[in-house]
């Protein structure tokens, strides 16, 4: 364990908390978390992971700027559902998404886990897009993809960063269970 590894996975607890509570300052927080995990993904060639977290920067903004605006009828997004077309499709591109960095990075790089760490990555730019979007469907696929990321962190001896993850498993069920309510608050109001 690193101090970078100890301050990131700080961060991301921290981020991920302030997700479910619907707090938008999770956004710049999440941006630091990134930029310092893109760092340490490079240093283990987890590099589709290194890759991800470079888009993370850009969704942590566009998550930000998504969470604050508002209209005259509206403050900030809503709590919704993805409708089924929405499902398949952003699942559709999450796999087709697996499949091309899964090859790029088997093919082209000393990658330590390619086929699973491209599948991760797209998986999570799915998920990341979702809460952005603020869709309830985010918490259940990242609890999938966290559980997922324990077993590879554990794998490549990131022992915090697999506890992390571990929470964040926690955390996800924590905001599906949050987020759910908020959904049928709104709905009933």
């Amino acid at each position: 364990m690193s101090s970078i590894e100890l301050l990131a996975a700080t961060l991301g607890v921290l981020a991920v908390w302030l997700t479910v509570r619907q707090n938008p300052w999770c956004w710049p927080i999440g941006l630091a978390m990134v930029v310092i995990y893109s760092w340490l993904f490079y240093e283990v060639k987890l590099y589709s992971d290194m890759l991800l977290q470079g888009v993370f920067a850009v969704l942590q903004l566009y998550g930000w700027w998504q969470w604050t605006r508002s209209s005259e009828h509206q403050h900030g997004r809503q709590v919704s559902r993805l409708t089924r077309a929405g499902l398949l499709l952003s699942l559709g591109i999450g796999a087709i998404g697996s499949l091309t960095l899964g090859y790029l990075m088997a093919t082209y790089t000393d990658a330590a886990q390619p086929w699973l760490d491209a599948g991760l990555t797209a998986f999570s730019l799915v998920a990341q897009v979702w809460m952005a979007q603020k869709r309830l469907e985010n918490w259940p696929l990242w609890l999938v993809l966290d559980v997922l990321y324990v077993g590879l962190f554990i794998y490549k001896e990131l022992y915090l960063t697999a506890g992390l993850y571990a929470l964040f498993c926690l955390l996800a069920l924590h905001g599906w269970q949050q987020w759910r309510r908020a959904q049928a608050s709104a709905a009933s109001v």
